[in-house]
């Protein structure tokens, strides 16, 4: 005790201090190693390094070699990165061979996050294998991405996150559809994703518990295909969809283990209809509306009319 409150903090446990320095950015982890070779050896640590988050700088691939070959070892789990787009080179963030080192270094990796970052000199099947999620966010993907026979090198993937890829459209959709068995879809900022894409992947998508559709192109025709075919949703999440009527809505009513419902409101679509909606379905819990301004009398009626569902208003 004496020791602590002079703050020697040697008297911390080494199982502390490993939870300690996990939680820290990479950059302060890496600065710790060299307090103290007690601090060093802590730092450098495998339990250490098993969730990495690089996004916070841009990287070139020359960093991001060094780590795979000095630091990331197989206990890594999840790494996020952040690359430039349009970057040629030397200060391209990936390419296959790296990629494939990455994976025999770091077999246990299951979820890559990447940001900013050309993947068109990278061939979909040279991702690790060991992959059960896949988030791209502002990413450039060629339109062969995740097609052909090299689309079933990750047999793993269950979760896909797409924010805000403008080149992901219908095609890339139905290609995911075809070869993965997806428990998480979710789609932000894809407005090339239409009512006919969302038709055609619907019956290949049929083990998906989470579904966000957020800023696509789509209407009552797609939703129709999700209430039919997605009969396992638990989690489902339609916003910004301007063709989205009062009779779209009807047909989620089939979807009869949705637990979270997450809607923006237009003119289109009205409170009886949300009310009904969510009154068919036996096991929602969670109602959360957005978009159109909501009078206090309407979020009133909701609540009242829902005694079992917790409801909330998002931005």
């Amino acid at each position: 005790m004496a020791e602590a409150v002079g703050g020697e903090l040697p008297v911390l446990p080494d199982s502390v201090l490993l939870q300690v320095l996990a939680l820290l950015p990479l950059r302060d982890r890496l600065r710790a190693a060299r307090v103290c070779r007690r601090w060093q050896r802590l730092a450098l640590d495998r339990t250490v390094w098993r969730h990495v988050d690089l996004s916070p700088h841009r990287i070139n691939s020359r960093t991001l070699w060094h780590l795979v070959r000095r630091r990331l070892h197989d206990s890594l789990r999840t790494l996020r990165v952040r690359g430039t787009l349009r970057s040629g080179g030397k200060d391209r963030l990936l390419s296959p061979a790296l990629l494939a080192a990455l994976g025999k270094r770091c077999p246990r990796l299951h979820r890559l996050c990447l940001a900013e970052t050309d993947l068109r000199p990278v061939p979909y099947g040279s991702l690790p294998p060991s992959l059960t999620t896949l988030e791209l966010s502002r990413c450039e993907i060629p339109i062969a991405w995740f097609c052909g026979a090299a689309a079933r090198a990750l047999p793993q993937l269950q979760h896909l996150v797409v924010r805000n890829v403008p080149a992901f459209s219908d095609r890339h959709l139905l290609n995911v559809s075809s070869q993965s068995r997806l428990k998480t879809l979710s789609l932000s900022g894809t407005y090339r994703v239409t009512d006919t894409g969302v038709q055609r992947a619907a019956p290949r998508l049929e083990e998906l518990e989470c579904l966000v559709l957020r800023h696509c192109v789509v209407g009552d025709s797609a939703v129709d295909f999700v209430g039919r075919h997605m009969k396992h949703l638990r989690f489902l999440e339609i916003s910004n969809a301007y063709a989205l009527t009062n009779a779209g809505l009807a047909c989620l009513a089939s979807l009869r283990r949705l637990e979270t419902l997450c809607l923006n409101l237009c003119d289109k679509i009205s409170p009886g209809a949300v009310i009904a909606l969510c009154q068919a379905l036996p096991q929602l819990r969670n109602l959360k509306l957005g978009g159109a301004c909501l009078e206090d009398e309407v979020i009133d009626k909701i609540q009242a009319s829902l005694p079992r569902c917790s409801f909330s208003r998002t931005p």
